[in-house]
């Protein structure tokens, strides 16, 4: 105890000094950071470059609009990064490079300046952007020819002529839209005049806008049939009107973006006023999802914009004041202060869990096998001792699997030995006769001892990895009748039937006086856990690249908690049981490490009072 003080103290003044400098370092670091930084953010003048970023968003939407796709942009582009002074970089939405105003690597930021989509525009960096996000300009399908444009526009030149022919005060203007189609604009919005210039041609669609409108038709209505909705007139200009329903029923006619006005009708509850604005939601939807559906192959595909900086070192213009470097200096000692004091902290609670470690570690090198810390944490210090409690507790077990292992062994060797020397002591006092049933009764201890040593052998050079197979191509049904032909005779004198079966005539690779051996021991266990009057049945299949042989018995079976311990070395259910119904405890354990050797498994799955299954998986 008294040696650890002074390594505490020490470990802490280390973890103090530490801290420390990396603080300062840090600190210092930082504010020359933020000093470049600040330097750079002050030169780049926010408002411009978010003007420059809406100007540059502004042109590129209106391209993708009027096109369908980025070839010719490249222009377009470079002009554009020329006037900003920024570099400009395209990319699809998997980043992909489509079009770049410089040359050079490619660095883009973590997130794009602005998503080019003419069909949802970003309202942010638009002004007067419309309710359905659409662009105005992607007009595709309702681009008028040359002929109809020529012909409204005389139209409109026609209508403009009268209007000023009723009036000399009134002042006309021809505006023509995105699509070519010219409306005539006056600045007298109180005098109804229409009556009086009427022009049919300049207020009816042209032949092409009805076959737009008439596509348009067809995506709406359809859209309104799954959401269960009537079917609505669409307008040129995209507005829409209920078609006629039954009387009592309030009907609006609603303009595209989703202002409504009203029909004259009977008046509604508040229900149905409800129920009338959620259908008008539907169908505006419906109609600016078929809108995007009609134009998507007339623009061009979404793409992501990123402006950046060109790469030129910025000069430093800021100019650090007095109040700005006491400021600085303020917030470094605060971070100083705070850092060292969070360290400190931080040192001192770590040191009483590496205490705690450090003496359960002595303790488990003194012998101490049950030592355990303490320790309930979710940091690296808390898997460490999490770590070290598994570490600790599987030492204890393999500890006392040891001693159980060689009690077991000595109590297996015991056994034969002390037979061997009560017959041969008999002999020399003059007790028995040394006749022939004698030497065949010691030969019998001798041959069990000497089965003992060689499954030991076995296991310890298969645990070296020092086992050797020697293998061949063999058949997997002339193995399985071999093993069955010589254990036939023991089979029989134990009244127990043994049989084989085979499906098809697979072959493997392997050693087959190993794989004898580890099918011999599954019989054999089998035959020893049968009563008389029961069955084993030896099976052998081809079960996709592996080679599967079952061994079947009609036994005792095998407890649901006892299945895991099976092939554990010296492992008896009964623990009472003799060896001679018992075996040494060793067989089941070879026929694991046999099976290991070869690159296959060995499982078991039984039922107490209806027998048990062992498997023998090799590939082939």
């Amino acid at each position: 105890m008294r040696r650890d003080v002074p390594l505490r103290r020490s470990l802490l003044m280390r973890l103090l000094a530490v801290s420390v400098l990396v603080s300062v370092c840090s600190i210092a670091a930082t504010a020359w950071l933020t000093v470049r930084s600040t330097t750079v953010a002050i030169q780049q003048e926010q408002g411009q470059a978010l003007a420059d970023d809406a100007r540059t968003y502004d042109a590129l939407v209106g391209y993708a609009a009027t096109h369908p796709n980025w070839d010719g942009a490249r222009q377009a582009v470079s002009d554009l990064a020329r006037k900003i002074k920024h570099r400009i970089t395209l990319t699809t939405e998997d980043r992909t490079p489509i079009l770049d105003s410089d040359t050079g690597p490619i660095s883009l930021p973590a997130k794009p300046t602005a998503v080019i989509d003419p069909l949802s525009v970003d309202g942010a960096l638009v002004t007067d952007s419309p309710t359905d996000h659409i662009d105005p300009r992607a007009v595709g399908p309702y681009r008028l020819t040359r002929t109809e444009h020529d012909t409204l526009r005389s139209a409109a030149q026609r209508r403009a002529a009268c209007l000023r022919n009723v009036s000399f005060a009134i002042t006309t203007k021809i505006v023509e839209s995105p699509s070519g189609r010219p409306r005539v604009e006056t600045d007298d919005h109180g005098l109804d005049l229409s009556s009086r210039c009427d022009a049919p041609v300049l207020d009816g669609p042209t032949r092409t806008e009805a076959k737009a409108l008439t596509r348009l038709g067809k995506l709406v209505h359809t859209c309104l049939a799954h959401q269960r909705q009537p079917d609505v007139k669409l307008g040129l200009d995209f507005s829409w009107t209920p078609l006629p329903g039954p009387a009592g029923v309030t009907s609006q006619e609603t303009r595209a973006g989703g202002t409504t006005r009203d029909v004259p009708a009977v008046a509604t509850s508040q229900e149905t006023a409800r129920d009338s604005a959620k259908s008008r939601k539907i169908v505006q939807d419906c109609v600016t999802s078929g809108r995007r559906e009609q134009l998507a192959p007339y623009v061009a595909p979404t793409a992501l914009m990123f402006v950046s900086s060109r790469g030129s070192t910025p000069s430093t213009i800021f100019d650090l004041s007095q109040s700005n470097q006491a400021r600085i200096a303020g917030v470094a000692a605060l971070v100083l202060l705070t850092t060292v004091t969070v360290t400190a902290l931080a040192g001192i609670r770590l040191i009483g869990p590496l205490r705690a470690l450090t003496g359960a570690a002595r303790r488990m090198e003194e012998g101490d096998v049950s030592a355990r810390v303490d320790i309930e944490r979710g940091d690296e210090i808390g898997r460490l001792a999490t770590a070290f409690n598994a570490m600790s507790e599987r030492r204890e077990q393999l500890e006392n699997l040891r001693k159980a292992m060689v009690s077991d062994v000595a109590h297996e060797l015991r056994t034969p030995l002390s037979n061997i020397r009560g017959w041969l002591e008999a002999a020399e006092d003059g007790v028995v006769e040394p006749d022939r049933s004698l030497m065949t009764s010691l030969l019998e201890e001798a041959v069990l001892l000497q089965h003992v040593i060689d499954d030991l052998q076995d296991l310890a050079m298969a645990d070296a990895g020092a086992l050797r197979l020697h293998k061949e191509r063999i058949g997997v049904p002339d193995l399985v009748a071999q093993v069955v032909t010589a254990h036939t005779g023991s089979a029989d004198a134990a009244g127990v039937a043994l049989t084989a079966h085979a499906e098809g005539h697979p072959e493997f690779l392997a050693d087959p006086m190993r794989v004898r051996q580890a099918v011999g021991n599954l019989v054999s266990n089998a035959v020893r856990h049968t009563p008389r009057g029961g069955s084993v049945r030896v099976c052998s299949r081809l079960d996709g690249d592996h080679v599967v042989i079952d061994v079947e018995d009609t036994g005792s079976g095998i407890a649901a908690e006892d299945l895991a311990h099976v092939f554990d070395r010296f492992w008896r259910a009964d623990k009472s049981r003799s060896r001679a119904t018992g075996g040494s405890g060793l067989g089941l354990s070879i026929v694991r490490k046999l099976a290991e050797a070869h690159g296959g498994t060995v499982s078991a799955a039984s039922e107490p009072g209806r027998g048990s299954v062992f498997t023998l998986r090799l590939p082939t």
